[in-house]
């Protein structure tokens, strides 16, 4: 024999008690069915009563609704004489609740007593339609079987005299029964309910009296879920759980199940099955006895209740002194106040406890009154309240067999920038609870489910800022390589956010990148650099790397307050990293505080490994005594490419035509680009230098950076006949020109250097750029590394890379 239970949206329309006759006439066992009241009409008779008490007569609308609701569905179910008996047993029932209502209003008095006989209507009303919709079925009135005491709202179940009841009414019962759930009755036969998730309860003491083989609650989920899909859209159905694991996800905020109900069916190991009435075919949640091992995933699930408040109550005078805490619960309880969380300091001092928000006030006041002594005597502070929170929890029994699990979970939320409130762990290690700001709640339960869940994938979400030839570059190479990634490195990256000048587009479910310039200026809003900079943090997605493709000051601005935010940065822009000492090292203060990323590799060398080649170095212990680089490749292209054939003045503008200058080339030409490099990798070398500390040997006059473009493209071809003769003497003594950066000693410079046959630097070709780095290890032969130092697809390529970095794969 079977007992399935149908939730209030189960059968909550014509339609899906349509359904519900398919399921139960589908079963091959005997079925005991019990049945919530229709979805949202408990709340209704409720809130009639509730309006009659208050002596408005708006409890006539309630209950106009109500009788509509019911005589709706028994129109769309029934059909011929059946149709007319069951509208005079369903108005019977409709006019006793509206005569016990009117009584209310009457009087003007709602007790205990009267709101559990008016609460149960409900499920007598549907339990009655169900029973005659169901072919051959019995209806049987689970008030005169279930028999609590009378403790009116809360009614506690004599278990004795209700599973004789049961096993006695149901000796002979063969087919289909249909029970009401939530109501019982006490021994004078006054209705009194079940509480919260009564029907539930309900169906699991009907499974445990008749030792049913398996208790099904039908919902309108297909089960558990490892997290809310509501917030979470990767979450999935959990195949099998234990009764604990159920019971302690249940109680944190998953609505599956109510935790009352496991215990009948715990006690004689009946196993539960939760079932979606909306898709019958789905294999939903088992629950049953415990079978943890070392296969399963450490947690089966994560929950999490919002609207809490948590209160802490310390001082000194609770160090060492028996008794505190029973008086400080014994103070909650007595006010009915329910605990969720408790955390307390080993140094006794502090007692910190979760309430429901709407539940802290008085909770407050009570624990002022319990030791008002105290508090006065300044042996304890007054009692500190923080609202807006909320208590997350992962659920496993296999945590216990897993090490790790903790020191895992709390790295993870950490590295997001998620600060953890209070803690609470139990010696079972069944649970491990938490409390955060409301608003880091989304975030907390993505970062977990992703770290415990998904960890064969890692995902990484991405705010792009500039989609020129870099930016756009970039963005093709992500899509081009998004399934390799996937497949290989089980990396995702997903543009979530993507900027120019003049708009943004942001969506945290990701940017198509194909399509993502047409949604851009279509969806796309206008903004400024500092409101896309609040967008960024004000999504506080998980896993989120700020990429700056820009050259722009005011981009680079925008750092400090997100990696504050725990937003990692890649940025191909050389300002921050090059600007003020202090500055440079904020910024790698606060990315190593928040445990996050700020990655600048392409600021030296475009796509080369320079910048982590040197971290290499230093971190491993080796001491950098000297930098010798070329690390302009517009000037390397400049001086490569000038000839007898080919003045000065056309290289420049040859450089600027293809890409290779900025698009003022005086940037370039004044030497500035280099110092910023130079600067970058003596900062990463361990040394302090600023701007000021490099020494620029200029090789054009300084008039020329002075004034428009125009006239510096009129004046610099007056250059050209010296720079050709210069030429001409540097060929025959078998030289050449590089732009030459060094640092050593302490002392840094850059400018024009006549470089000989047999250096390093006389070969190289076209843009490329070339780093040796003299140090105590590679002292007698320094490190070379050498390529293209220029170009957007390099740069690009290099920018990518440090994407990657950010991930840890």
């Amino acid at each position: 024999m079977k007992v399935l239970k149908f939730g209030g949206t189960s059968v909550g329309s014509a339609e899906n008690i349509r359904r519900v006759k398919s399921i139960v006439k589908g079963q091959q066992d005997d079925v005991i069915v019990v049945v919530s009241a229709l979805g949202g009409i408990t709340d209704k008779i409720l809130n009639a009563a509730k309006m009659a008490v208050m002596g408005t007569e708006y409890f006539n609308t309630e209950l106009t609704e109500i009788t509509e609701r019911h005589e709706e569905v028994v129109e769309a179910l029934f059909s011929g004489d059946q149709k007319e008996e069951v509208k005079e047993e369903v108005s019977k029932l409709l006019d006793e609740l509206s005569k016990v209502v009117r009584g209310v209003y009457l009087i003007g008095e709602l007790t205990p007593k009267t709101m559990d006989k008016i609460g149960g209507f409900g499920e007598r009303l549907s339990s009655y339609i169900i029973s005659q919709f169901i072919d051959d079925a019995q209806w049987v009135d689970s008030s005169q079987l279930i028999k609590t005491d009378s403790a009116f709202g809360r009614a506690m179940v004599d278990f004795k005299l209700t599973n004789s009841g049961i096993q006695a009414a149901l000796k002979d019962f063969s087919g289909v029964c249909v029970a009401p759930g939530f109501v019982a009755s006490n021994s004078a036969n006054e209705y009194t309910t079940l509480g919260r998730g009564g029907s539930d309860y309900t169906a699991s003491i009907f499974a445990a009296a008749l030792n049913a083989k398996v208790l099904e609650i039908w919902t309108d989920v297909d089960g558990f879920m490892t997290a809310d899909p509501r917030v979470i859209r990767k979450a999935y159905t959990i195949e099998s759980l234990s009764y604990s694991e159920a019971m302690e996800l249940s109680h944190f905020g998953a609505k599956v199940i109510y935790p009352p109900t496991i215990l009948p069916v715990y006690q004689k190991g009946i196993p539960v099955q939760i079932k979606n009435t909306l898709k019958p075919e789905a294999e939903g949640s088992l629950i049953r006895e415990s079978q943890a091992n070392g296969k399963d995933r450490p947690i089966k699930g994560i929950s999490s209740i919002s609207n809490i408040s948590l209160l802490t109550v310390q001082g000194l005078g609770m160090v060492g002194v028996a008794g505190i805490s029973m008086r400080l619960f014994g103070a909650l309880a007595r006010e009915n106040i329910n605990v969720i969380l408790i955390s307390q300091a080993s140094s006794e001092n502090s007692i910190s406890f979760a309430v429901d928000t709407f539940k802290a006030e008085l909770a407050e006041e009570a624990i002022k009154i319990e030791f008002e002594r105290e508090i006065a005597a300044e042996q304890i502070s007054n009692v500190e309240v923080e609202s807006d929170l909320s208590i997350v929890a992962i659920v496993g029994e296999n945590m216990k067999h897993t090490t790790g699990i903790a020191g895992k979970l709390f790295h993870t939320i950490g590295k997001n920038g998620i600060n953890i409130i209070a803690i609470a762990q139990g010696a079972s290690e069944l649970n491990i609870s938490w409390v955060v700001k409301d608003s880091d709640l989304r975030k907390t339960l993505n970062v977990v489910h992703e770290s415990f869940f998904l960890s064969e994938n890692v995902e990484v979400n991405i705010f792009m800022l500039g989609i020129g030839l870099v930016g756009g570059n970039l963005l093709k190479q992500i899509q081009q390589q998004q399934e390799k990634l996937l497949k290989e490195k089980h990396l995702r990256l997903k543009l979530v956010g993507v900027a120019n000048s003049k708009k943004m587009l942001l969506d945290r479910d990701g940017i198509d990148i194909e399509s993502f310039k047409e949604r851009l200026d279509a969806d796309g809003q206008t903004s400024g650099l500092e409101a896309y900079k609040q967008a960024v943090v004000d999504m506080n997605i998980y896993n989120s790397v700020f990429v700056d493709c820009t050259a722009s000051n005011d981009a680079a601005d925008l750092y400090a307050d997100l990696l504050n935010a725990n937003v990692s940065i890649v940025t191909a822009n050389k300002v921050a990293a090059s600007s003020e000492y202090d500055n440079y090292l904020k910024l790698k203060k606060i990315a190593k505080q928040k445990g996050i990323k700020f990655l600048f590799e392409t600021n030296v060398g475009a796509g080369l490994p320079i910048i982590n080649t040197l971290n290499d170095l230093v971190n491993a212990g080796d001491k950098i005594q000297k930098i010798e680089a070329v690390l302009s490749g517009t000037l390397n292209f400049i001086f490569n490419t000038i000839s007898a054939d080919i003045p000065m003045s056309q290289t420049i503008r040859m450089a600027k035509e293809e890409g290779y200058s900025e698009p003022d080339p005086r940037i370039d030409l004044s030497g500035i680009d280099v110092v910023r490099k130079l600067l970058i990798l003596v900062r990463e070398s361990g040394y302090r230098i600023d701007k000021d500390d490099v020494t620029i040997n200029k090789f054009i006059p300084d008039e020329f950076f002075a004034g428009s473009m125009d006239d510096f493209w009129t004046g610099i071809a007056g250059l050209d006949a010296d720079f050709e003769e210069r030429r001409k003497v540097l060929e025959a003594e078998n030289k050449c020109w590089r732009f030459v950066a060094k640092y050593e000693n302490g002392q840094a410079e850059v400018g024009l250097q006549e470089i000989g046959m047999g250096h390093p630097f006389y070969d190289l070709q076209g843009s490329n750029n070339l780093v040796m780095f003299t140090t105590e290890r590679y002292h007698e032969f320094p490190m070379i590394i050498k390529g293209y130092g220029a170009g957007a697809e390099v740069t690009a390529a290099g920018v990518f890379a440090d994407i990657i970095r950010v991930s840890n794969i």
